[in-house]
């Protein structure tokens, strides 16, 4: 198993104080935070996209530019870049400078977005929103392989003969991973295009995602492609350890009960994968994707998920509960020495070795 860290950037007040944080000083602590995971050994690096709500990741881009000049090793990636409100020639040029700049260690997450809200930011209809994506991503796909493109769609001008610049790095393309938190349409595209899934797992019940996974797969082979060939990552609720689960409970259930009342959208209620039903820290740690508790509650708990998903890619966040920056490389510190080698050792992979042909493009090869 592989191991990544996400940030949203979020920028809400602190759920139990109420102090905010300057954006300039969030902004410093995602760059640390980086740094921070490239030194404990994490594989990969994460930044999100959101344009609603209290999150500071509206370019994720740009954030992404400033972690290649401060890291050399860790695998850059988006969680999720919003294709379905963006100009596909943009994202081409974008994330191809960002892949050329990381020598090859980008990845593109896509998706259409966990925020309704950004569909009339963008001047777009809600209800299209699974049209848009489908066009727009093929269209990039075409952009980053094919030089000298001509195409015409429904929702942007035709393109005459035209080569975005620059290519991406050594002229191969990022992986692409296709971010599903609750619709098959995200699963069917990822399947049509051979492409990689990563499932949201980060507050829907276990069995929602492995449904998911278990479309994706379906449809993996009905396009004639190995079941065992497709590539799944998963991602979680926040990480939260402690030495024992009792005093993970005593620690954090304040802190994360505050968060998820913060976090609740009444005018969302009933909509899947937008409050948690895991509204107490007990119900999160028993049921939910949240790692909650000791090293080897958060173990069992990647290694039930790992026995449902067969994911290579697990990915963990810190910063969604209000922690203190030092507490958060605190946290990664504990995962990277206590809970990962175990993993690594009971689920292996090989995402990014020698032997994955999407993963020897630029990068560090981790042993398999």
């Amino acid at each position: 198993m592989r191991f990544s860290v996400l940030t949203l950037i979020g920028n809400a007040p602190d759920p139990l104080t109420g102090r905010p944080t300057a954006p300039e000083d969030r902004f410093a602590e995602v760059v640390e935070t980086a740094v921070a995971a490239e030194r404990l050994g994490f594989d990969a690096f994460a930044v999100g996209e959101r344009h609603a709500g209290a999150f500071l990741s509206s370019s994720p881009g740009v954030v992404l530019g400033a972690l290649t000049g401060h890291t050399t090793r860790i695998r850059l990636m988006t969680g999720v870049t919003v294709v379905a409100i963006l100009d596909p020639v943009r994202v081409a040029e974008d994330y191809a400078t960002l892949h050329q700049l990381s020598r090859g260690r980008l990845e593109l997450v896509v998706g259409k977005g966990a925020e309704a809200g950004h569909f009339s930011l963008f001047g777009l209809q809600e209800a299209r929103q699974w049209d848009y994506q489908a066009e727009k991503y093929e269209l990039l796909r075409r952009l980053w392989r094919e030089e000298e493109v001509h195409w015409s769609g429904e929702f942007r001008p035709p393109l005459h003969g035209v080569t975005t610049v620059p290519r991406p790095y050594l002229g191969r393309p990022p992986r692409v991973w296709h971010g599903s938190a609750t619709s098959r349409h995200s699963t069917e595209l990822a399947a049509k295009h051979g492409d990689a899934l990563f499932v949201a797992n980060a507050i829907q019940p276990r069995e929602a995602y492995a449904a998911l996974l278990a479309h994706y797969r379906e449809r993996w082979e009905a396009y004639g492609r190995d079941p065992a060939s497709a590539r799944v990552a998963a991602g979680s609720g926040g990480l939260l350890l402690a030495d024992t689960d009792r005093r993970a409970v005593a620690r954090y259930r304040e802190r994360y009960e505050a968060r998820v009342r913060q976090n609740h959208k009444p005018h969302l209620a009933g909509r899947p994968g937008y409050n948690t039903p895991f509204r107490t820290i007990e119900e999160a740690m028993a049921g939910g994707p949240q790692l909650i508790g000791s090293p080897q509650r958060v173990i069992e708990k990647i290694l039930g998920y790992h026995a449902a998903y067969r994911h290579d890619l697990q990915s963990v966040s810190v910063d969604g509960f209000g922690l203190e920056l030092p507490e958060q490389i605190e946290q990664l510190q504990r995962f990277a020495e206590e809970v990962a080698p175990v993993l690594r050792r009971e689920a292996p992979t090989d995402l990014w070795t020698a032997g994955d042909p999407e993963g020897d493009v630029g990068g560090p090869r981790a042993a398999a």
